[in-house]
């Protein structure tokens, strides 16, 4: 940090105490013989004004034969006739995210880097790499990524090996692939012909100066600062500039495993954000998926290395925006009645808290059950052709309205033999299956654009699988390509499923009274039971004049392993609609595994066993923390509480018996990591399920209801965090 003067003058003193002077200007190095030892002097200055020196010293041995005559020589070396060695920059692939005005550069993957580069370097680079665990693909030519299962704008991609990052940002930025090629040119021209300090102008106007190879600045041009800055200097605040990925801070993955073991469908609930940050449903999905990875890594690493693992994925189920958007209408029907006053808090509930109402309503909520299963097959359909060696399991996920909407659909799915019935009866969904792509056009009187869609070879299968943007980029206008997706999806989506058979469903409601568990009904039996019961699986004449509320529940294109519900108002809904208690022999016709979880703090979630297991008050499980044991507050309110049992049963003579139990140990959650990972699963079964309850059939028989863990600062008021607790399950 201190100016210096040339020449510059050294003395080095060797273990004797005899000294030797070395003298160096600023372009040189110098070489000097003292003894039997070759000392090297080595200065790397940077401009002026930066005060950036290095001084190197290299002491060696000297060779027999290269050993001078005398005892104290001295030589002067010409840098240029000793250059560094050049090496090429080793580039990686970023790819670009913009949210609310801001712009970040996001880096790839090793793996994914590695095949955008494979690909880059073929001869024909107009070619597509699946990345980010095929969720998205990459144009190499067009430098595009493109969302695979969800409707996104196309983010750019960039070969990146030159990086800036001024004084107030947080991370380093790429250079666009251009800019970075010239600043390579030169770097490479100053390290094979030893030319630092030198000066690169750009047509933007922007300068970079090579002053050594670590440090590299641009400077703006005066013309792109604020004029207002009051100090001169703040016109020139420079950039640094890094060359490489290896030299900035930045965390890259080593990517995905290839191998999925399992699909989940994640169904959200009211409004277009889906936590207190207003995020969409794919960014928390993709928070969620990374939680996922990232506990793989810590607890299966083992299973992982040796393939018995593979990885979970877990795609987004939208529902909001197909019911907000311009097929329903409704939002402007909404506004024409809105008030004037306290826009803003009008907007909010229009847009989040109506959703409720929306699928109270017989008309809409036709709409959103058909839009969730539509997308769930959709998305089924287009996984299988991306990952045609998956055999896993399939599950679902609704948090808040998303639990109550797959709680109802799982309610009426069909199994068995009555589809054959439906077949010969000739029901609507069999006779629209083998319309053809023409008669459904002239149907929605839309022949015009038959010719549009049998050049692209069309047919009704594969217009099940386009997407809005699909049509749109075909020329098809906005109002017919929305009649078309909603018939299409509405009507066909179910019948293009194969392996869907209907049976009676068991009863979901069983009498109060009635103490033995029900035997199979008649159908008009069980009809008959349902209308007097208000029921949340068919929807009967009610009593106050509304109306018939008849829903025709579209079917899943596979049977799901478990239905998971976050934050769920199941209970409460089924209470509403006058279901006192849910049979114990009752399961979903489709899925055999069913968790309600939920926050302690929670507002809109209620309970499931006891609707089922009315007689036993039963505590909901705890569920384990992730790195083994309870929270310390939680450890320690137990603690207190088993001390307090004890005084109250032997004051006198429990004062040790309380110590110990105060001292106890509880038992770990879960296994250490290091433990054997084949064990955990066993593990957990183990300290959960004793003694062991039988909870009805709606979960095998297993416990139904699990909480979460809150944290201590949390506990201090349920109240502050209520909102946020309904919001932190992603």
């Amino acid at each position: 940090g201190q100016s210096l003067s040339f020449p510059l003058s050294f003395a080095l003193f060797d273990q004797r105490g005899s000294s030797s002077l070395i003298q160096a200007d600023r372009a040189h190095t110098c070489v000097t013989y003292s003894g039997n030892y070759r000392v090297k002097l080595n200065i790397k200055t940077g401009a002026p004004s930066v005060c950036s020196t290095e001084v190197l010293f290299t002491v060696s041995p000297v060779v027999d034969e290269i050993s001078p005559s005398s005892t104290s020589s001295f030589e002067m070396l010409d840098m240029e006739s000793v250059p560094a060695p050049y090496h090429v920059v080793q580039p990686h692939w970023f790819f670009c995210r913009r949210a609310d005005d801001n712009t970040s550069w996001l880096p790839f993957s090793i793996e994914d880097s590695d095949k955008l580069e494979d690909a880059y370097g073929n001869a024909d680079k107009d070619t597509v790499v699946a990345v980010d665990g095929e969720r998205y693909d990459v144009n190499v030519k067009e430098r595009r990524r493109y969302a695979v299962y969800w409707e996104q704008a196309p983010t750019e991609v960039r070969r990146c090996t030159w990086f800036y990052k001024g004084d107030k940002d947080t991370r380093f930025m790429p250079y666009p692939e251009d800019f970075s090629e010239r600043l390579e040119d030169a770097y490479k021209q100053a390290v094979t012909k030893d030319e630092w300090k030198k000066k690169l102008d750009f047509p933007s106007g922007e300068t970079v100066i090579l002053h050594n190879p670590k440090l590299i600045m641009q400077y703006q041009p005066i013309g792109l600062q604020d004029e207002w800055v009051s100090s001169p200097s703040e016109h020139t605040r420079p950039r640094t500039v890094k060359r490489g990925v290896d030299n900035i801070s930045v965390e890259i993955l080593d990517g995905e495993p290839e191998k999925v073991d399992h699909l989940v469908f994640m169904v959200h609930g009211i409004g277009p954000a889906c936590d207190l940050r207003f995020r969409s449903i794919i960014q928390c999905v993709n928070d969620f998926r990374s939680a996922s990875l990232s506990l793989l890594a810590s607890h299966y690493k083992r299973a992982q290395q040796e393939g018995k693992v593979g990885r979970v994925e877990f795609l987004p189920v939208n529902w909001h925006s197909a019911l907000h958007g311009d097929a329903t209408g409704v939002d402007e029907d909404i506004q024409r009645i809105t008030l004037p006053s306290i826009s803003r808090l009008r907007h909010f509930t229009n847009d989040t808290l109506l959703d409720l109402f929306f699928y109270n309503s017989p008309t809409y909520c036709q709409t959103i059950v058909d839009t969730v299963a539509s997308e769930i097959n959709r998305l089924h359909v287009l996984f299988k052709q991306r990952h045609p060696e998956f055999s896993g399991a399939v599950s679902v996920v609704g948090h808040s309205l998303g639990s109550l909407i797959l709680f109802d659909m799982l309610t009426n799915q069909r199994t068995g033999s009555e589809v054959n019935t439906e077949k010969m009866s000739g029901s609507e969904h069999c006779h629209i299956s083998i319309d053809t792509l023409e008669q459904i056009l002239t149907r929605l009187g839309l022949q015009q654009y038959l010719a549009t869609l049998q050049a692209e070879n069309m047919d009704l299968e594969s217009l099940v699988l386009c997407q809005e943007t699909d049509l749109k980029d075909l020329g098809i206008p906005l109002g017919p390509r929305k009649k078309i997706l909603n018939y299409v999806r509405r009507k066909c989506t179910a019948c293009l499923a194969p392996g869907f058979q209907v049976t009676l469903q068991e009863p979901l409601i069983c009498d109060p009274d009635d103490n033995q568990s029900p035997g199979p009904m008649p159908q008009q039996s069980q009809l008959h039971r349902a209308q007097s019961v208000t029921s949340a699986v068919d929807y009967e004449y009610f009593d106050m004049g509304i109306g018939q509320v008849s829903i025709d529940y579209p079917q899943l294109s596979f049977h799901p392993q478990t239905f998971f519900a976050f934050g769920s108002p199941i209970g409460m809904f089924l209470t509403v609609r006058g279901l006192k208690r849910i049979d114990p022999n009752y399961t979903f016709p489709t899925c055999k595994s069913f968790y309600n979880i939920y926050h302690p703090y929670d507002p809109v979630a209620y309970r499931i066993e006891p609707m089922i297991v009315s007689e036993v008050d039963l505590e909901p499980m705890l569920i384990p923390h992730h790195k083994g044991r309870k929270r310390m507050h939680l450890e320690l309110k137990d603690s207190l509480t088993r001390m307090g049992m004890d005084l109250k049963n032997n004051v006198l003579g429990s004062l040790r018996t309380a110590w110990q139990s105060f001292a106890r140990l509880p038992v770990a959650a879960l296994p250490p990591v290091e433990a054997d990972e084949t064990t955990i699963e066993t593990n957990i079964q183990e300290i959960q399920e004793q003694p062991e309850i039988k909870v009805g059939m709606l979960n095998g028989g297993r416990r139904i209801d699990y909480v979460l863990q809150e944290k201590p600062i949390e506990s201090f008021n349920e109240y502050l965090f209520a909102i946020q607790s309904h919001l932190c399950y992603w």
